[in-house]
């Protein structure tokens, strides 16, 4: 009986996969749950399944929650409870779930217990991918990638295997201003960036993917899930999001992965791998749609993408420090204290001004992200006192 762990079971992804847990029957079962600070749902969630573990990220609502579950299901807090709840010896699959760099220890925790890392994540790999692969090398873990982009490369690799693979093209929706003049951009407010046209997502990856940040982090994460050089990767746009990647061979071949766009398919693949087990989806109609389009992104209107080519290329600390400097920027772009077309500037000035280390370890890891964040953060404060 597979026994899994939904590590950030309330947002979008963990709601998912337990819709897909649910529907594969009592012969999945979930040993543990984590949330960050939505304790009400968690433990609604908890009363239904049954862990044997929930965590809270928020320690000041553990009592209440502690509080709402039945008896003999144990509660952790914090990136402790994170790790606890990846490592836990029932535990076959962990599902991660939340986004952020908080996920990392609880990647390098579930790698390290030889886990199959069911990895909607991005932010792990793209942090410490190098460090993250040799672990998993190391204690036999397995990855299995959930983002909808990176399944689709890792289902059509299974075509001809990575060494004869030459070139992974990953496809982007556009987001909400792919056809938004450039000096328009500057004027768009959280609300219109928070209203994607084709996903449901937390609005830390619906910013992201309105800036085509999402694609720079997918970019470094498909250098490291797959062993490739950043100038073998390719981005294209693709408003339909029904081809969600394609992976070309040495023999010009592409091989591509199609479905219409819903997160239960990656995740059940992920959970289910290397079988395929039949889903209650609408098939692709491929005549229903009508038409594919693709084209080639535009790097003024999204200078965010060409950073996460620069950081896939440098390697080293580049993935950590530009994945802070983003999550800073995107929080005080929703809070109201910069502007659209700031995100990706500060990122950039970031990258800039952090020192790197070629060949990090995890505590090298840790302090970039931390210097990365200060340097960050005093940019949002300037930029808010130049537009005051």
């Amino acid at each position: 009986m597979p026994s899994i762990a939904v590590l950030g079971s309330t947002g979008s992804i963990g709601v998912n996969a337990l819709k897909v847990i649910d529907r594969l029957g009592p012969e999945y079962r979930v040993a543990a749950l984590a949330a960050g600070s939505n304790w009400c749902e968690m433990a609604e969630q908890a009363r239904k399944l049954r862990p044997e573990l929930v965590v809270i990220g928020d320690e000041s609502v553990s009592d209440a929650l502690r509080a709402r579950l039945p008896a003999g299901i144990e509660v952790a807090v914090g990136a402790e409870g994170l790790e606890l709840a990846a490592s836990l010896p029932v535990v076959d699959t962990v599902v991660l779930a939340g986004t952020g760099a908080i996920g990392l220890p609880a990647a390098m925790a579930a790698a390290r217990s030889g886990k199959r890392l069911a990895l909607a994540n991005k932010e792990s790999m793209v942090m410490a991918g190098s460090l993250l692969n040799s672990i998993v090398k190391q204690h036999g873990a397995e990855i299995i990638p959930v983002d909808s982009e990176h399944s689709a490369v890792f289902q059509a690799m299974h075509c001809g295997g990575r060494r004869q693979a030459r070139r992974i093209i990953i496809t982007a929706s556009g987001g909400p201003f792919l056809d938004t003049p450039v000096e328009k951009l500057a004027l768009v407010t959280p609300e219109q960036a928070l209203n994607h046209p084709t996903w449901s997502m937390g609005p830390k990856i619906t910013i992201d993917s309105a800036t085509l940040m999402n694609k720079a982090l997918e970019v470094i994460e498909a250098r490291w899930l797959f062993d490739i050089d950043a100038d073998s990767i390719e981005v294209v746009v693709h408003p339909q999001s029904i081809v969600h990647s394609l992976v070309e061979f040495r023999d010009t071949s592409v091989v591509a992965q199609m479905s219409l766009p819903d997160m239960q398919l990656p995740i059940q693949y992920a959970l289910t791998y290397p079988e395929r087990i039949e889903m209650p989806l609408e098939p692709l109609d491929l005549c229903k749609v009508g038409s594919l389009t693709f084209r080639r992104p535009d790097t003024e209107r999204f200078p965010a993408l060409e950073l996460g080519f620069r950081a896939a290329r440098e390697g080293g600390t580049s993935g950590a420090i530009l994945n802070a400097a983003d999550e800073i920027a995107v929080e005080a772009f929703i809070d109201g204290r910069i502007g659209f077309c700031q995100i990706a500037e500060i990122v950039e000035l970031t990258m800039d001004c952090c020192p790197g280390v070629a060949e990090p370890c995890i505590k090298d890891l840790y302090s970039a992200d931390a210097a990365a964040r200060k340097i960050a953060r005093e940019a949002c404060e300037q930029c808010m006192k130049q537009s005051l």
